[in-house]
């Protein structure tokens, strides 16, 4: 089969930066040399993935300039951002009626390859939601305790703590889900939150390190990561 599209957001604030983001969009921020965005797509070619489509909003015109001439559809929010529910669900018809993998696009991996492990691991007969995690000491730049608890059988529930697993920003999800849910500007914790009791959420940890770059601080603690 081939595999599925990827959507790869794009569109957010990123104030975590302060000042930087007023003038760049976060995902052109250069960690060792390389924009983010361009990172992500690394990933997604090392994947095998064909169709990618990426969503704009914040000083999207830059983010557009820079991929042009790339085989990557563009998806614009307008004239307000959607958040990560509502700009896949605005997005879904470009990317099919099949499973469709999700990748922030403001973060640094090592390791294997994440799109592969989720592609690995999916079973749309059980799942609807596969998302990728880390313990804490596999993620760098990230504020705060983790996110979810891991079941034996792969399951997620609700959790905080520093034994918490750490949500990375990707996943693979069915957009049933997403296309179902009656609201417009959303986040995908709200899907998230309905799934989870339906036992048809499910997690894996990522093999390998992974840093979030929201901050000035992350930059330099991901080109450490990279050894750069």
């Amino acid at each position: 089969m081939q595999n599925p599209p990827l959507m790869i957001f794009a569109a957010g604030f990123g104030t975590r930066m302060g000042s930087i983001t007023q003038t760049t969009p976060k995902p052109l921020i250069r960690v060792a040399g390389r924009a983010l965005i361009d990172h992500a797509l690394a990933v997604a070619r090392g994947a095998g993935i064909a169709r990618i489509a990426v969503n704009l909003h914040h000083l999207g015109a830059q983010i557009e300039d820079h991929l042009a001439g790339q085989d990557v559809t563009l998806i614009w929010e307008k004239p307000h951002i959607l958040e990560t529910g509502g700009g896949l669900k605005a997005a879904l018809p470009q990317l099919g009626e099949g499973p469709v993998l999700l990748l922030n696009s403001d973060a640094i991996w090592t390791g294997e390859n994440p799109l592969l492990q989720l592609l690995a691991q999916w079973d749309g007969a059980k799942m609807d939601a596969l998302l990728l995690l880390a313990k804490g000491e596999r993620a760098f730049g990230h504020r705060g305790g983790g996110d979810f608890a891991l079941a034996a059988d792969g399951r997620i529930s609700w959790a905080k703590g520093t034994d918490a697993p750490v949500y990375l920003g990707a996943q693979m999800i069915n957009p049933r889900v997403v296309r179902d849910f009656p609201e417009t500007v959303f986040s995908l914790v709200k899907i998230w939150d309905h799934l989870i009791p339906q036992g048809r959420a499910y997690g894996i940890l990522h093999r390998g390190a992974w840093c979030d770059v929201g901050t000035p601080q992350g930059i330099k603690i991901a080109e450490g990561l990279l050894d750069v």
